[in-house]
This record gives C-alpha cells, sequence and structure tokens, in this order.
C-alpha cells in the first residue's frame, strides 16, 4: 500500500514515521511513504502558498492552485481515494482504518493557517476526516495517526504473524499491568502469577487486573462490560443458537442498541451488520426500530424477523444452519502448508474461484483473515473468518476436492479462534450437503433454529 502526503512539511512526517515500525516496514517495500511539498507547485516565486481569504477576516488561508498542481502531480488522471484531515469531518475509527487499508494507494491532504480554498477541496477530495474533537496547527499529526492505524492493518507490517483481525483491543477494558525483567526492581516484585507458566491462571489474573483498572480509572467503559457481560449470561441460556450474539459482545465489537424484555439487538460496528434476537414480531418491530440506519445486513432466526425485513425492502441473502464447535481441544490439520494470505493473494484467489465477492474477499485479505492451502506454492483452498466473527468463506479447488484439504482448512480457522479465546462458528446452507458432512465429520454441534441473513438494498 502507497501513502501520498500533500503537506507544506514533508520532513515532518518522514521523521515522525522513520523510527516507527511503520518506518521498517517502509524499508522491507511493504508499504511506501511520499511526503510531497506542496510549496514545489506554487507559481508565486518567493514560494508563497496562502493568501488573505475573500471577505476578511483574521488568518491566511491556503491556495488552491498549488495543492491541485501537487495533487496532479502524484494523481495524474487517476482517481485516488484523498482524505482531508479536518474537525468537520467524519470521526476516524477503527472500522473506518480497515475500510482505508483495502486501499492500494491514497493521498492524505494536510491543512494549515485557517484551512484551504473552498474550490479545491470539493475538486480532489473523497473523504473529510477527524482524529478528534480538537484543532491542531496542522494536519500533519493527523495523517500520522491514520497512517500509523490504518499501515498495521496491512499484512505484513507488525511482522510478527499477529492478525490486526484478532486483536481484541476495543471490549471496553483497560489493558492489564505489565512486567519485565528483572524480577525484583526497587523491592518490587513481579506478580508470582506471571512466574508460574500456568497460562489459564495468567489469563484469568490478566481479565482480572483489567476489569479492576477498567472499573478504578474509567467508570463509564466498566459500565458498559458490565452490561455486556450480564447480557453475555442471559444468552448463554440458549448458546447453540445465541452465539453470533454472544461472541459479538464478547469480543467488545458489538454495541447494544436495544433491549425489550429477554430480547436484544446488538449492532456489530465493523461489518455494519444487525444481530436481532426477539420473540415476537411486536419485539421485532421495536428492535428494528432502533437499530442504525447504517446497518447494512442483518442476521435473524425466526421467520416473522425474516418477513418483516423483507416487508421492509431487505432482500434474503443466505438461508443457513448453523454449527458451533464448544469443545477447548485443537483440531488436527493434516495438511501442513497452511499460510495466511495477503493482499497480494487476491489475483490467486481470483483465479481460483473466479470474481465473486472480489471486495470482500479484498478486505478480509487486508484485515489478515484468510488462511490458504499450498502444495508445491500452488494455493489449492482457502478459508477464514467473516467480518461479523464467524468461521467461512470455504473453497477448495476442483482437483483436490475430497482428500483432506478443506478439513484442514476449517480446522486450521477454528484452532485460531480457540488461540484467542473464541467459540468459533459457522453458517452453511442446507443445499450444500458436503459442507453440512464436514460439520459432523468435525464435531461441530447444530444449533436448532434456522438463520436468515438479509442485506439493504440499494
Amino acid at each position: 500500500m502507497k501513502f501520498h502526503v500533500l503537506t507544506l512539511f514533508p520532513e515532518m512526517i518522514v521523521q515522525g514515521l522513520s523510527p516507527s515500525i511503520i518506518g521498517k516496514a517502509v524499508e522491507k517495500n511493504i508499504i511506501a511513504l511520499d511526503a510531497v511539498n506542496i510549496r514545489d507547485y506554487t507559481l508565486e516565486r518567493h514560494g508563497k502558498v496562502d493568501d488573505a481569504p475573500y471577505g476578511g477576516g483574521a488568518g491566511m488561508l491556503m491556495q488552491a492552485q498549488p495543492v491541485y498542481d501537487a495533487y496532479r502531480a502524484v494523481a495524474g488522471d487517476r482517481k485516488i481515494r484523498t482524505v482531508y484531515l479536518t474537525p468537520q469531518g467524519r470521526r476516524f475509527d477503527q472500522k473506518m482504518a480497515r475500510e482505508f487499508a483495502g486501499e492500494k494507494e491514497m493521498i492524505l491532504l494536510c491543512g494549515h493557517y485557517e484551512g484551504i480554498d473552498e474550490r479545491v477541496l470539493e475538486e480532489i477530495v473523497t473523504d473529510y476526516v477527524s482524529v478528534g474533537d480538537y484543532v491542531l496547527t496542522g494536519g500533519e499529526l493527523a495523517a500520522m495517526v491514520v497512517i500509523d492505524a490504518v499501515a498495521r492493518l496491512v499484512p505484513g507490517v507488525l511482522g510478527n504473524g499477529a492478525s490486526a483481525q484478532e486483536e481484541s483491543f476495543h471490549n471496553d477494558l483497560l489493558e492489564y499491568p505489565q512486567y519485565s525483567r528483572p524480577e525484583v526492581w526497587m523491592g518490587k516484585s513481579v506478580p508470582s502469577v506471571l512466574l508460574s507458566g500456568n497460562h489459564k491462571e495468567v489469563e484469568k489474573w490478566r481479565l482480572e487486573q483489567s476489569v479492576e483498572r477498567t472499573r478504578t480509572l474509567r467508570p463509564d467503559l466498566y459500565r458498559r462490560y458490565e452490561q455486556r457481560q450480564r447480557l453475555i449470561g442471559r444468552l448463554s441460556k440458549d448458546k447453540r443458537n445465541q452465539i453470533p450474539l454472544m461472541e459479538c459482545l464478547a469480543g467488545g465489537q458489538g454495541r447494544i442498541v436495544g433491549t425489550v424484555g429477554e430480547d436484544v439487538a446488538v449492532y456489530h460496528r465493523e461489518s455494519g451488520v444487525c444481530m436481532i434476537k426477539a420473540s415476537s414480531a411486536e419485539n421485532g418491530r421495536y428492535l428494528l426500530g432502533v437499530c442504525p440506519q447504517e446497518a447494512r445486513r442483518y442476521l435473524v432466526s425466526r421467520d416473522f424477523m425474516r418477513n418483516l425485513l423483507l416487508e421492509r425492502g431487505y432482500r434474503e441473502l443466505l438461508v443457513c444452519r448453523q454449527f458451533l464447535y464448544t469443545r477447548k481441544v485443537p483440531l488436527p490439520v493434516r495438511h501442513k502448508d497452511i499460510r495466511r494470505l495477503d493482499a497480494e493473494s487476491l489475483s490467486c484467489i481470483i483465479a481460483l474461484c473466479g470474481m465473486q465477492n472480489r471486495a470482500y474477499l479484498k478486505e478480509r485479505l487486508c484485515a489478515g483473515a484468510l488462511y490458504g492451502a499450498f502444495v508445491e506454492d500452488r494455493l489449492v483452498g482457502f478459508a477464514g473468518v467473516h467480518a461479523a466473527g464467524g468461521v467461512g468463506m470455504l473453497y477448495v479447488a476442483e482437483d483436490f476436492r475430497g482428500n483432506g484439504v478443506g478439513a484442514s482448512l476449517e480446522s486450521y480457522v477454528i484452532n485460531r479462534m480457540l488461540e484467542r479465546g473464541h467459540i468459533p462458528y459457522g453458517h452453511v446452507e442446507p443445499c450444500r450437503e458436503a459442507a453440512l458432512r464436514l460439520q459432523e465429520k468435525l464435531g461441530l454441534y447444530q444449533a436448532g433454529d434456522t438463520f436468515y441473513w438479509l442485506e439493504k438494498q440499494e
């Protein structure tokens, strides 16, 4: 991925990012960073790029011509996603970072003084983005925040094989305290549990510390955490059917948008999916009414909910059976050459399964959520984790079906989810008999409900 930054202070961008992990990724050609000096494109002989605003007022305004020419020097006649960093923009968050990570190139425009001539913004900007409700002296710091957040989602940037998709930083809990050598420093010892080698006890201690730290320092976050935990407890009484809601909440990605009695609607922010548990049509109507307008898809498990959505103009995508793996024991993976795929694998995936769902597969690749099986360096199959959290996207080349590649791929993904403390689950269409047999073979349990995926029609 390549970042172009249009700025009056290119050295600030380069020096600010070079010493970091981002700088190392640039050195390894995993990402590219191009800091473009807007002053190089001014027609004013003294290098001036600003002038007084029409209508009067304090301060100076960046002129349209040098900004536009700097943009054209980068983009030419191409349409490149161009982000203007401004307090008036959409609030930057992890969902937006993932969205940007799907681009091959992007331009970040850094304003100064009292801003930039509106005419050039209308001409070149595709996204207005804010990193917070405050004013900076320029857009460079904001641009570096965006680059850092986006670049680390590009496979290979973190450099340790960890997937940004699997991180659970946004679960409403502050991080637990951490310790390194020496074991005793200034009379203070490392907590004994961290030296025990008992990973289960270590994880338990870390959770307890995170909860207590959040309760003390951020009671607002703690209240949200408590609410989610209470709801997860209620949903666990019907675990096989409610596992998508439970996992969405447990991972901190789900926002409770409405409750009525024992029923609930949860919005999965990163995927744009609303999941609804409703015991009556009346409750279902209420919960649909409080779901956010930006929700693109719905996951429901009652015929009356399906019908309510169809009446509202949604179209049915899938009718599925739900399976979940409740054991803690990892599954055997017989096919040994399975690797995490990156954005460069998209052409291989298209060659394998065609153009269907290309944009979505690209998004999952950029999230580091797809894994491929290889035979002599040929990609023969892939599987991964959907944006909303379920195992899926399993596909095996026709000449390799029936020899265990699919079972190994699904087992591999399930094991990765187990490592992160998740309960793996997935959805399978009833007509896919081979996939249904595979779930039974791997020891997954089938839920009693039928599940419906519906999508908003554009």
